[in-house]
């Protein structure tokens, strides 16, 4: 008596998967950009903190605010195809007017000035 093992993949298993540098990685979350900007000013010594937009806030308020040794910093995180609501122009307008610093950030790559000490 003979024995055969048959087993059946699904034909997308028997196709060859793209290479990993031609698979398209998913676009990241605005919430993944803050993530990863707020951990990068924690490791260069910033204090951070996100904001979040609550009944009574200040309405546009920016995403992050960041302090390190006197220096004030607002940051509003956007997908690199978001933009600013009239809200969050108003908010930088406010700030900047009173000798604040604020950023658009679209990735961390947007704030590594701020690592340098």
């Amino acid at each position: 008596m003979e024995w055969r093992i048959v087993t059946r993949l699904p034909r997308t298993a028997l196709k060859n998967p793209a290479p990993a540098s031609k698979q398209k990685l998913p676009p990241l979350k605005e919430s993944d950009i803050q993530k990863q900007i707020k951990e990068f000013l924690q490791w260069h010594g910033w204090f951070v903190f996100k904001n979040h937009q609550s009944l009574g806030s200040y309405l546009g308020i920016a995403d992050l605010y960041a302090l390190r040794a006197g220096r004030s910093v607002w940051i509003e995180v956007k997908t690199p195809t978001g933009s600013q609501s009239a809200d969050q122009k108003q908010f930088e307008a406010d700030v900047v007017t009173h000798g604040g610093e604020y950023y658009v950030a679209r990735s961390v790559e947007d704030v590594t000035f701020l690592g340098r000490r």
